[in-house]
C-alpha cells in the first residue's frame, strides 16, 4: 500500500477500493456483443501486482471460444463486479466495479488442466458507489493495493452477526445518540483497515457510520486487537444500547 492509496481525509481512494472488490469477489458478469454470463467460483480472475487482470476459464467454455474466433484474437468484453455486504442488510450493494477492454489469450493452447488464461488489455474502469460513479485512472490503478482485509473481511463480519451479536449492540455506544434516534436495527455493514462501519437502519431509510480503530491496520492479523481496542472504549462509554442488531 502506497501513500497514494488513501484520500487526504483518510478513506481509501477510489483505486484502492476497485482492487480491494476485485481481490474479493468470487463472481462477475462478462458481456461481449454476442452474449452476457455469470462467472461463478474462486479462481476465475486474479489481479498481477501491476494491477493486470487474468481470467482463468475452462477451456470449452462460450467466452473462450468467443476469443479464439475473434479477429486478431482480440475479444471487446465489459467485466462487472459487485461489491454485496455478506451479512443481510437493507441495500446490501456497496459499490459496483466496470472494467472495459480486451480480452486477450495469455497462455499456450495445450494448458493441462482444461482451462484458459486469458489477459485483460484495460481501457476504462470506473466504480459505483452510493456517492456517485467515478472514473479510475490505469496508472492509479496499477500502484494500489487491495485492503488488508478485503480476503477476511466477510468471515470476520459473518461471524460478529451470527455469534456475537451482543458486540453489534455494545458498539452503538460510540455512536452520536443523535443518529440513534429512529434506528430500529443496527448491522456490521463493512470492515477494513479503518475501522468497522455501521449500518443504522430506521423504518424507511438508513445511515452509515465509521467507527475508527485506534490505529489503522497494518496487516490482518492486528484486526482482533482493534476490535477489542473498540470494544473497551464502548465498555468505558456511560452511554447505553438498547438497540436490536437483528430482527
Amino acid at each position: 500500500m502506497t501513500a497514494d492509496d488513501v484520500c487526504a481525509d483518510g478513506q481509501a481512494s477510489p483505486a484502492e477500493r476497485v482492487r480491494t472488490v476485485l481481490a474479493a469477489a468470487e463472481s462477475f458478469t462478462a458481456i461481449t456483443d454476442a452474449h452476457t454470463c455469470d462467472l461463478v467460483g474462486g479462481g476465475l480472475h486474479r489481479v498481477g501486482e501491476d494491477g493486470r487482470l487474468l481470467l482463468r476459464l475452462p477451456a470449452g467454455c462460450r467466452l473462450a471460444g468467443e476469443v479464439a474466433v475473434a479477429p486478431r484474437g482480440t475479444l471487446p468484453v465489459v467485466l462487472k463486479f459487485t461489491d454485496v455486504a455478506p451479512v443481510a442488510v437493507r441495500d446490501r450493494v456497496r459499490s459496483r466495479v466496470t472494467v472495459a477492454g480486451w480480452l486477450v489469450r495469455a497462455a499456450p493452447e495445450d494448458e493441462d488442466d482444461g482451462t484458459a488464461t486469458f489477459r485483460m488489455v484495460t481501457a476504462h474502469v470506473a466504480l459505483e458507489t452510493p456517492a456517485g460513479p467515478v472514473t479510475v485512472g490505469l496508472d492509479e490503478l496499477a500502484l494500489a493495493r487491495p485492503d488488508v482485509l478485503a480476503l477476511h473481511e466477510a468471515a470476520m463480519l459473518t461471524h460478529l452477526v451470527d455469534d456475537h451479536a451482543d458486540v453489534v449492540a455494545l458498539l452503538t455506544r460510540l455512536v452520536d445518540p443523535r443518529l440513534l434516534q429512529g434506528v430500529v436495527r443496527v448491522w456490521p455493514l463493512a470492515m477494513d483497515r479503518r475501522g468497522i462501519t455501521l449500518r443504522l437502519e430506521h423504518a424507511h431509510s438508513h445511515e452509515d457510520v465509521l467507527l475508527r480503530f485506534p490505529a489503522p491496520v497494518g496487516e490482518a492479523g492486528q484486526a482482533g486487537d482493534r476490535v477489542r481496542a473498540l470494544l473497551a472504549a464502548a465498555r468505558a462509554c456511560r452511554r447505553a444500547s438498547r438497540l436490536p442488531s437483528r430482527p
